[in-house]
């Protein structure tokens, strides 16, 4: 068993292990990927502030989000397709995160059901939707997600289309992965991969095969996707989404502040400051360049999430830093369950936390809620001076 020291390790378990197509789809962006690269590589513009000379005993990275105790303010990014990643992927997740002490978001585009998930966890988790025009589909989704005593609802809003993916598109991405001479050849070097994956029943979208109208097959299920997301969305639209549910809203998708003003405006009680992991809008900023003036501008009306880039703990206290109260990783753990199921999504878990801890100690803070800026050396034109 190799040494995993950081999240880099366990990626490049994921790359051996898993097909192309799915790895590929985790692991990149829209058009030339340049949002994609610059959501990590503008983390490292923010330097840390040594301090010593400081009680550093009883550390703790205890914190809340959306009223929801956590053992550290980072919650796993709903991610599609992962029961690909690793055969029952988002089941091996939901429970790694359950016993960690860090909530765990299920994508609608799942391979494991909300009910699969929820048959085989013990506490609740949260639910992610997408903005569809399908109103039946829809109010069916969140009554299954209250049944299923999902315990917040996270609304993705930046996916009214679709941003193009050349890898996903070159790789012919589906699930199950269609056979090709190109997969076929791929797959027969990930044999343990499709072993695991003989093994399971879950191979197709379980939120959606078989429950959305007219979908009762992958095939059927293409057609669906291309007509479902709605071009048409807008702030009422969501204010309506908002009512369906009566427990917290969280507004995933935003990068501007006068969204971040309309968020609160429509009543979700917290927004996640993100770029979709630069996988739709290439050429915009990276997330943790926008979050500083997202927080500034409405912090103290709504809770602010961050999203998009994190890798390593200190990515994740950079973001707490700069004003977040939570965050959100998603190729983080992607990267653990692709290369060691239940226990990688476990590992990436310990990594961050352990990384987010000593660093902690090193710049003289005791308790994750007492970061600020103070701890930071902020370029003077982080954000961009732009006309």
């Amino acid at each position: 068993m190799p040494v995993i020291t950081n999240i880099d390790d366990l990626k490049r378990l994921h790359r051996r292990r898993t097909p192309r197509m799915f790895y590929d789809y985790c692991e990149s962006g829209s058009w030339t990927e340049q949002t994609f690269r610059e959501n990590t590589s503008d983390f490292s513009k923010l330097r840390l502030r040594q301090r010593i000379a400081v009680d550093m005993a009883n550390r703790t990275t205890a914190s809340t989000m959306v009223g929801q105790e956590v053992a550290m303010p980072v919650a796993l990014a709903p991610v599609g397709l992962c029961g690909m990643q690793n055969a029952d992927g988002e089941i091996k997740a939901a429970r790694a995160a359950e016993k960690f002490g860090v909530p765990f978001c299920l994508s609608t585009m799942s391979i494991c059901s909300i009910e699969d998930v929820a048959e085989h966890t013990e506490k609740p988790f949260w639910f992610q939707v997408y903005t569809l025009k399908d109103d039946d589909f829809m109010k069916r989704l969140f009554a299954r997600a209250k049944d299923a005593k999902c315990s917040a609802l996270v609304i993705t809003v930046d996916l009214q289309i679709m941003g193009q993916r050349h890898k996903d598109l070159k790789n012919g991405l589906s699930a199950p992965p269609k056979f090709t001479a190109a997969s076929i050849a791929n797959l027969a070097t990930k044999v343990p991969w499709g072993l695991e994956m003989l093994r399971t029943r879950r191979r197709f979208f379980g939120n959606i095969v078989g429950h959305a109208k007219g979908v009762s097959n992958p095939g059927s299920l293409a057609a669906w996707t291309a007509e479902a997301f709605d071009q048409r969305l807008d702030w009422e639209r969501i204010r309506e989404f908002r009512s369906w549910w009566d427990g917290p809203v969280i507004l995933k998708g935003i990068l501007d502040v006068e969204d971040a003003r309309k968020a609160a405006d429509v009543g979700a009680d917290a927004i996640v400051v993100s770029n979709h992991g630069g996988r739709q809008l290439d050429g915009a900023l990276s997330s943790i360049r926008m979050l500083p003036q997202i927080v500034d501008a409405v912090g103290d009306r709504i809770e602010v999430h961050f999203d998009s880039g994190i890798r390593s703990g200190q990515d994740v206290l950079k973001a707490l830093a700069l004003g977040a109260k939570g965050t959100m990783i998603g190729r983080a753990w992607v990267h653990g369950l692709g290369a060691m199921g239940e226990a990688g999504v476990t590992k990436a878990l310990q990594v961050i936390h352990k990384e987010l801890d000593t660093t902690m100690a090193l710049i003289g803070k005791r308790d994750v809620r007492d970061l600020g800026r103070d701890v930071l050396l902020i370029p003077k034109d982080f954000s961009g001076d732009w006309a």
